[in-house]
């Protein structure tokens, strides 16, 4: 049974299964004072499939969250039960409510975690990716020079990534992984635990022979990096040389240069191509 004393809740609700939403968020989500939600109409109708009857419920989303805080600290430190979800899975990874967890945390009112669903756990265990070590990107930036920054970032990080995008996206993004992060198998996991759940397994440089037609929420796990023999930095140099003389800004020619050679990043190839031993008018 939930504990009677006054805390923040941070309850995890189905992906899409509403079998999957536990008894105890059950009773907790019904005892609360206030059940604060990302979209109060999605949430509202998880809670009539699941016969639950809230108490109050109030929208808390990222562009309300700074000024709902107030409200709701102020609701915790007169003794009442808060409970917040996001639109599935468990709040907080890529959702509103860190801030106000830190407020709670820097105020010493308590925080519990009620756990359950979570999408990039459920696609790793499914997805026959090494699962070991692993890092959660989130949502991907929606323009390509974040997701260019992101994937440099995380080029030479061990282990899978997970990370979610938008179904017009996918392929764009998937292409610029495979130029930035080398040749991975990948997972594309969808419509998570819902009537149409599919797994497509295949690999990042094969993903521009993915469907155009893919629906719903898409879960994406690549594998960790694969042995690739890096190309000697001599013949990068070369290809330097060579592109520079083609024209173009230096980003450009260290991109063209990056596409040709193996186990470099356009961020490497850029320090290469701006350092006294790459420019091209010292040869």
């Amino acid at each position: 049974m939930p504990s009677t004393a006054p805390r923040l809740w941070i309850v995890a609700t189905p992906l899409g299964n509403p079998g999957d939403l536990s008894p105890r968020a059950s009773a907790v989500l019904a005892g609360a004072d206030l059940v604060l939600a990302e979209d109060t109409r999605r949430a509202a109708r998880l809670f009539r499939e699941c016969g639950i009857e809230v108490h109050r419920l109030l929208s808390f989303y990222d562009h309300n969250e700074a000024e709902r805080q107030e409200q709701v600290l102020r609701a915790l430190r007169d003794g009442q039960t808060v409970a917040l979800v996001s639109d599935a899975g468990t709040p907080l990874l890529a959702d509103p409510g860190y801030r106000l967890v830190r407020a709670c945390r820097k105020e010493g009112l308590p925080v519990s975690p009620l756990p359950g669903p979570s999408a990039p756990v459920a696609a790793l265990s499914a997805a026959g990716l090494p699962p070991l070590p692993h890092s959660f990107l989130g949502f991907l930036p929606r323009d390509a020079s974040g997701r260019d920054a992101l994937f440099t970032a995380f080029a030479h990080v061990p282990g899978s990534l997970i990370f979610f995008e938008r179904k017009d996206r996918l392929k764009e993004s998937l292409t610029q992984a495979a130029r930035l992060l080398g040749p991975r198998e990948v997972a594309i996991c969808r419509e998570l635990t819902k009537e149409h759940e599919e797994f497509i397994l295949t690999r990042l440089e094969h993903s521009a022979s993915l469907p155009d037609d893919l629906l719903g929420e898409i879960t994406v796990v690549v594998g960790p990096p694969e042995q690739v023999e890096r190309s000697p930095e001599n013949d990068v140099l070369a290809l330097l040389r060579q592109e520079a003389e083609d024209g173009g800004k230096p980003r450009q020619v260290a991109r063209r240069v990056q596409e040709q050679v193996r186990g470099w990043s356009v961020k490497e190839i850029y320090a290469l191509l701006t350092s006294p031993q790459g420019s091209p008018h010292n040869h």
